[in-house]
């Protein structure tokens, strides 16, 4: 199973991620914060608070998180596809 085993916040609300096999990618999250429980994360202090989760995905203290496999999986392309 993928997990992501670093993680650092990025400027431009983009985040930086190294899974278990050794894969890097920087991902934007800005498309996914607009409302909800994501509205919270455009305090780029509160941002920066990302953490690596049991299941080996990524939250923030508020409860948002992201799966593994989601992220490792993801392609800016869809990002811009649902904007």
């Amino acid at each position: 199973m993928i997990e992501v085993t670093e993680v650092q916040p990025l400027e431009n609300y983009f985040v930086f991620l190294r899974f278990s096999d050794g894969t890097t990618k920087e991902i934007n999250f800005r498309p996914f914060l607009a409302e909800g429980i994501t509205r919270q994360l455009l305090d780029k202090k509160y941002f920066e608070q990302v953490s690596i989760d049991e299941g080996g995905g990524i939250y923030w203290p508020n409860g948002y998180d992201a799966c593994p496999n989601f992220l490792y999986e993801f392609e800016e392309e869809q990002a811009m596809a649902e904007e």
